[in-house]
């Protein structure tokens, strides 16, 4: 039983409720439901979903943009943004939306970045240029410095500080804590060196005053919050991809209702079982089946395919695919978070926040390699301290402070996370859904692929093919009377006989029984007479000689049809063949993964005649014939032990435990949930074609992250030692913690750069 509300009082207008049948929505038919009156009634006719109980509703999904992550350590999740414990980096929408107003975190930044600018600017002028200012007094220089400055690092530089302590406190060191530990050491050096200038030894003294860096903290605040701006719009077009499927839905559905009227609603409104009108060029709304109308419609937003697929009356459609010039009338099968679109949306999502196999190694060098920097510039600041040149510790803290800020190991941790980012993305505007980061890495290492054959090779959909009649019998009866009893029949192979039947308009009498032989066939009687039909154990088993079409019979088995033989009254009366027609994409994505370097293997549960028959037309190089789902995993594990790379591509719940098993599991999208569930990588339109563009994917992807992780420790083994001077005894020269700040934000800007190039990666070579 269900209530408006738990209080039992009208959602809408408060009042009392009484109980009152509802059957003007099929799917609440039968239920109690509790209305005020009359009003409140045709309200809930108008949106049933709105007087559900809390415990009633269905679960929704979150809404976009509620939880955010971090885009290095996806394990980190928290409602609303924030700053990772970890990393110190703003946290992102997990799930982008369409109205999502500008990252908060980028508002901030360049509101700090703006104000403060010129602050630095004149503070940078009066640090570089002041002792020109004869007017200007040394030590009025020196405090209005530190006036100008303040603001600069205590307001503008406070989420710096503030993220520096953060990682202090969490024990993970990371690019705040140097950056913070080098702008405190710079600025609390010398605003000691200005309040107090006594404290400090003549050695540190320089024209007239003790050497202070107020210019040197503010431009590394001013460089850091322009470097993050640079890189927080960067890493924004790495959710270009989910926004630009999201913005594939169409925003109304066109429904019809039960007096032939129709109206315009909300596509959130829409539910289960409503019938749709898809006018020409409108975007189909939800998933479902066509009930009225024949049109093209244009699946390649979703799938990658230019063609346009014919839809008739039956045939499945996909929400926000575009109709194209015929009228369509279709029930809403799948709605809201089930639609395929929104499945696919959810994939690329978690795809881009999974973490690749190189990013832990990534993440344990970055910890380390912090702890190394700081003791590289405790040691820089000892021993230019000691043996420099004088001015000595003035050069022992900027030196030191330039090893903190140039070592930031921003650049490091963003190396693999925007590349898998981007390429998921990539993917998905192809048909190719990765389910995470591991995925892409392994797909490139497989050399094996062990593929299905019905759903996966072939259509999935037996087609009749042929009926031979035994003489005395003409090839329309013989169709008519089999498909008389195998009305009574659920099987794919029956069914396709019934439809051919029908299709040539025969008229067909109803059976008076019915008996199945499990892998045998089917015995009954129609008007009758007696009727079996099924292989050739069943006919020989009820004593008839089928003799006279064995060479009819093989020849089709060599075309990779299943043939049945026919008897009526125990006598041949001739046989009909069905086979499962090769997808049209099938011989040329052979080929494609032929020339890839792949080896081809089929395990299927088809007999073996069948088997080596489609095997030998698409030139497959291995095939297994007759194979239960146990026996495909062990093929699995027999080829990995003999240490191949192997992925395994199947549509059924059969392949399920093979798919699990492999290196990497590709389901097609036409297939069942179980097997996109099991796999790694899902071929929306079951081409499999798209295998060869997701291995092109995996190995550019590989690539740019290795171009990534090698630019930034590259970028860091010159970096470090230049700032900590050892290029000053032979050259004089010393790196500007200024320069090194710089340095630092190009190069995260850098690797986001490299990492947004996979967006254009082609394809379709």
């Amino acid at each position: 039983m269900n209530h408006c509300c738990q209080q039992h009082t009208d959602p809408v207008c408060g009042m009392k409720v009484d109980p009152q049948k509802t059957p003007h929505h099929a799917e609440h038919a039968g239920t109690t439901w509790h209305f005020c009156g009359a009003r409140c009634r045709e309200r809930f006719i108008a949106d049933p979903q709105k007087y559900l109980s809390p415990a009633d509703k269905p679960a929704e999904a979150v809404p976009a943009g509620t939880i955010h992550t971090c885009p290095m350590h996806p394990e980190v999740r928290q409602a609303g943004p924030g700053t990772c414990p970890k990393c110190g980096m703003a946290l992102e929408p997990e799930m982008p939306g369409l109205d999502d107003e500008e990252n908060p975190e980028l508002r901030d930044f360049t509101r700090r970045f703006a104000f403060t600018l010129p602050l630095t600017l004149v503070v940078f002028v009066l640090a570089m240029f002041g002792h020109r200012f004869g007017w200007l007094p040394v030590d009025a220089r020196t405090w209005l410095e530190l006036a100008l400055s303040a603001p600069v690092v205590l307001w503008a530089g406070w989420p710096i500080l503030e993220r520096c302590v953060q990682s202090i406190a969490n024990r993970s060191p990371n690019m705040w804590t140097l950056i913070g530990v080098g702008v405190a050491a710079a600025w609390g050096y010398s605003l000691v060196a200005t309040v107090a200038p006594a404290l400090f030894p003549p050695t540190f003294h320089e024209h007239g005053r003790v050497g202070v860096y107020f210019e040197a903290a503010a431009v590394i605040v001013s460089l850091t919050l322009l470097g993050q701006l640079l890189e927080l719009r960067a890493r924004s077009k790495t959710s270009a991809a989910i926004k630009a499927l999201l913005r594939l839905a169409p925003k109304t559905a066109r429904r019809l209702r039960d007096d032939g009227t129709e109206e315009d609603i909300d596509l959130s409104h829409v539910h289960v079982g409503d019938r749709l009108r898809v006018r020409p060029g409108e975007k189909v709304p939800v998933d479902g089946i066509v009930l009225e109308g024949r049109s093209n419609v244009d699946e390649s937003m979703l799938t990658g395919e230019p063609v346009p697929v014919e839809k008739t009356v039956g045939a499945e459609v996909i929400g926000a695919t575009l109709n194209g010039s015929g009228s369509l009338v279709m029930r809403a099968a799948k709605v809201g978070s089930a639609t395929v679109l929104a499945q696919i949306v959810q994939l690329v999502a978690q795809a881009q926040r999974s973490r690749a196999p190189m990013q832990r190694l990534a993440d344990k060098v970055s910890f380390w390699f912090v702890l190394a920097v700081f003791a590289v510039a405790i040691a820089t600041f000892v021993t230019w301290g000691l043996i420099g040149p004088d001015p000595a510790w003035t050069f022992a803290v900027l030196n030191a402070v330039s090893v903190l800020i140039i070592a930031c190991p921003c650049a490091l941790g963003l190396a693999t996370p925007m590349s898998i980012m981007v390429a998921t993305g990539r993917a998905a505007h192809v048909g190719v859904l990765f389910r995470d980061a591991e995925a892409i890495e392994r797909l490139r290492r497989v050399d094996t692929l062990i593929v299905d054959k019905t759903g996966t090779l072939t259509e999935g959909r037996p087609a009749f093919r042929a009926a031979i009649p035994a003489p005395g019998t003409n090839a329309d009866e013989l169709l008519r009377i089999a498909a008389s009893l195998d009305q009574a029949s659920e099987h794919p192979l029956a069914d396709a006989i019934v439809a051919e039947a029908r299709r040539r308009g025969l008229s067909l009498d109803k059976h008076e029984s019915f008996e199945s032989s499990t892998g045998m066939g089917v015995r009954g009687q129609v008007a009758g007479r007696s009727i079996a039909i099924g292989n050739t154990a069943l006919v020989q088993q009820l004593g008839i000689d089928v003799s006279a079409l064995v060479p009819q019979a093989e020849a089709l088995r060599r075309e990779a049809a299943s043939v049945m033989f026919v008897a009526l009254d125990g006598a041949l009366a001739g046989l009909l063949a069905v086979a499962d027609p090769l997808k049209a994409t099938t011989p040329a994505a052979i080929d494609a993964l032929h020339a890839a370097g792949l080896r081809i293997v089929m395990a299927t549960g088809d007999g073996v005649a069948t088997a080596n028959a489609v095997a030998q037309r698409l030139r497959i190089d291995e095939v297994h014939g007759e194979m239960r789902p146990k026996e495909k995993i062990e093929l699995v594990q027999r080829l990995k032990a003999e240490g191949r790379g192997v992925a395994m591509a199947g549509d059924g719940i059969n392949d399920a435990p093979a798919l699990a098993g492999a290196d990497v599991g590709i389901a097609m999208g036409t297939g069942t949930d179980v097997a996109m569930s099991s796999a790694q990588v899902t071929l929306v339109r079951g081409d499999l074609r798209g295998i060869v563009r997701a291995r092109a994917i995996s190995h550019a992807t590989v690539r740019n992250m290795r171009q990534n992780l090698g630019f930034a420790f590259l970028y860091n083994a010159l970096g470090v030692p230049i700032a900590a001077g050892v290029l000053y005894p032979l050259t004089g020269l010393l790196l500007s913690p200024m320069i090194a700040a710089l340095a630092m934000s190009l190069s995260s800007v850098s690797v986001v750069a490299n990492a947004l190039r996979l967006g254009t990666l082609d394809l379709d070579q």
